[in-house]
């Protein structure tokens, strides 16, 4: 199943070109605020799938008259595991050892307020002598509520996948900081359930810039699997529904300018084309201000 949020907040399902749009049977308001119709379905979603999967066959509107949304916008924690592939620890000339990769540093959370929609553009910030990078990855939308979760518990907390981009401003700030801009971690087009996914350890990857390829690459590359992330975030801090898990990008990352195109596809998931602009917003003295390295 493929489940968006559109057109204000509603929930719909996605079949073929179609729409159907389920806001109602799930008993959402799309007006509330905050955004948090999406969560609540996700929260409730064993309740209320046979009523919604009982509209599969209806009408709908044309996708191309649905203006598509990121499909969770309000999560509870937004979650990114750094240097998760070793092409890309190499290509970052950082050292391959334990501490320098997912598995021995851990994870970090990227704002909220980053989160945007595949109709959405990607904003950069008017910062001068900075270059700002894309990383493709994989999204893991948890569907319950959980904490100590084991590995072979995690793939039953997995309500569904979706793209996402994971904006970055090269530097040595704080990397919360670099990856927080508003658009800065686009999402979509849509929530995949598992049932549409055949392996989630094989999905295949790609991103594009203006038709150049510039990353490809599979989830059976990942230092810190899709179990073990679940696992070590659940340790740390209780999962919701809704919360977002971001895989980390593989090799191939670079930069972007105003007028670029960048387009994501995963195998299974779904594809995303977004322009890239540059804004007036996000210049700071503390881009130019000096760096004293100190121990965390």
């Amino acid at each position: 199943m493929k489940i968006v949020s559109f057109n204000g907040n509603r929930i719909g399902l996605v079949e073929k070109d179609r729409v159907i749009d389920v806001t109602e049977v799930a008993g959402i308001d799309p007006a509330s605020w905050p955004p948090v119709g999406m969560l609540q379905t996700i929260a409730r979603w064993e309740e209320l799938r046979p009523a919604i999967e009982a509209r599969h066959g209806e009408a709908g509107i044309p996708l191309t008259d649905a203006r598509l949304e990121a499909p969770v916008r309000w999560p509870n924690k937004l979650i990114a595991f750094p240097a998760n592939y070793h092409d890309h620890i190499k290509e970052m000339k950082e050292n391959v050892i334990s501490k320098a990769n997912a598995k021995g540093q851990g994870f970090f959370l990227k704002a909220n307020s980053s989160i945007s929609g595949p109709a959405d553009p990607v904003v950069l910030p008017p910062i001068e002598g900075r270059e700002i990078h894309h990383e493709c990855e994989l999204a893991i939308i948890i569907g319950k509520r959980g904490r100590g979760v084991s590995r072979q518990e995690a793939r039953g907390m997995i309500f569904g996948f979706s793209c996402l981009l994971d904006m970055v401003v090269r530097g040595q700030e704080e990397r919360v900081m670099r990856k927080s801009y508003d658009s800065f971690c686009p999402i979509g087009p849509w929530i995949v359930t598992p049932d549409e996914v055949p392996d989630m350890d094989n999905l295949e990857m790609r991103l594009w810039v203006n038709g150049e390829e510039r990353q490809r690459a599979s989830t059976r590359d990942l230092i810190v699997d899709i179990p073990e992330m679940i696992a070590m975030a659940s340790a740390v801090c209780t999962l919701e529904p809704g919360d977002i898990i971001a895989t980390g990008t593989p090799a191939g990352v670079g930069p972007v300018k105003d007028g670029d195109t960048l387009s994501i596809e995963i195998d299974h998931v779904g594809r995303m084309d977004l322009k890239v602009r540059t804004g007036t917003i996000g210049a700071h003295d503390v881009w130019s201000a000096p760096k004293i390295r100190t121990a965390s």
